[in-house]
């Protein structure tokens, strides 16, 4: 599993390895400690001991940080999306030129007709109103970036919400990623004006969205990572033939394509952490789009490959596949795909010699 990539993603191929062991290449600090599923504890503390302060993206050290995200994948899914929004709370403030405040953080962006919160003009602040559905961590994040509309336009809102909000009981029965905490919030409050992070669209009109959409998918190839390893564990221990070998083999080639294809985009955020040449939005869709499918791959031939016994008898390699098929339904599906068909009819920029820069 160890072939290398050509050019400028050469260095970053190794930044993730799809057989490693668990417990190699994570993060110490958020290892479970034998204590149970306590994951908002874990998330917690490993906060508190800066385990998730990771490289900026685009700093020319994104693939540290999506090796991060991918080990804290491999080891939980709950947990990384925990982490996953705190460490992209942390890059919005930077790219926004803003400290954070003190505690863990969320980011709560998701909107729908059935629940969405606005912002009205309230003295010199805002008055917050409505519901946010998905907002992970909601008992356990001291502070969130929130989105809410207000005049027409979106703003983004650094809200202290811990005793502050209520998150809506029973709103949150999911079986997959249930430790994710993703309750629905019912928000009722006024914020200063201060806590308005960068101008009306802000949160989708930089740079950095796109970064983190990718961190996102990094999150998913971590959990198919966990997949195949632990499959590959058990066809050791309990032997196989030819079909287990070949369903195993498809498994490994398509997370060994996922993990290129993100050494590529870390590649690319690094080459132009500013998108001055408008491209982080194509490599964002073309990286979830294979990652979402290497995703579901990989967990049709695990299934496939090892049987139901895996599935049914290891309650970790179980919890994983149930999180990661819940995790993924955050893919946008077809709005992804068209965009980069969208982006293959555009002409090639000007001195491209023909070829889109990355293609």
């Amino acid at each position: 599993m160890g072939a290398s990539i050509s050019g400028k993603v050469a260095k970053h191929a190794d930044f993730c390895r799809v057989a490693g062991r668990p417990g190699a290449g994570t993060l110490p600090e958020v290892q479970d400690d034998g204590g149970g599923r306590d994951v908002a504890a874990r998330f917690r503390r490993a906060v508190a001991d800066g385990a998730l302060d990771l490289p900026l993206p685009g700093g020319g050290r994104t693939p540290e940080r999506f090796e991060a995200l991918v080990a804290l994948a491999r080891n939980d899914l709950s947990l990384a999306r925990l982490g996953e929004g705190h460490a992209d709370a942390l890059a919005i403030l930077a790219e926004a030129g803003r400290r954070p405040g003190a505690g863990a953080y969320g980011v709560w962006a998701a909107s729908s007709r059935h629940a969405r919160l606005d912002a009205e003009p309230a003295g010199k602040g805002w008055c917050l109103s409505g519901r946010k559905p998905f907002c992970s961590g909601a008992t356990s994040v001291r502070r969130a970036l929130v989105t809410a509309f207000a005049e027409g336009s979106q703003l983004l809102l650094d809200v202290e919400v811990a005793n502050a909000v209520r998150p809506v009981e029973g709103s949150w029965p999911a079986v997959g990623m249930a430790d994710s905490d993703s309750r629905t919030v019912a928000f009722d409050l006024v914020v200063d004006a201060d806590a308005q992070v960068g101008p009306p669209g802000f949160y989708v009109e930089r740079p950095g969205f796109w970064h983190g959409a990718v961190g996102v998918a990094a999150c998913w190839y971590g959990g198919a990572s966990r997949l195949v390893d632990d499959t590959i564990g058990y066809m050791k221990e309990s032997g196989s033939e030819a079909h287990a070998l070949a369903h195993l083999g498809t498994a490994v080639a398509t997370a060994t394509a996922m993990r290129a294809t993100l050494a590529w985009a870390a590649a690319e955020f690094d080459a132009d952490p500013a998108d001055k040449d408008g491209n982080a939005r194509r490599v964002a869709a073309t990286v979830r789009e294979v990652v979402h499918s290497g995703c579901v791959e990989v967990m049709t031939r695990t299934a496939a490959a090892a049987g139901a016994r895996l599935l049914c008898h290891d309650g970790g390699h179980g919890r994983a596949a149930a999180d990661l098929w819940v995790y993924l339904s955050q893919y946008h599906g077809g709005r992804d795909a068209a965009d980069i068909g969208r982006a293959a009819l555009q002409p090639p920029p000007p001195g491209a010699g023909g070829h889109r820069r990355g293609w």
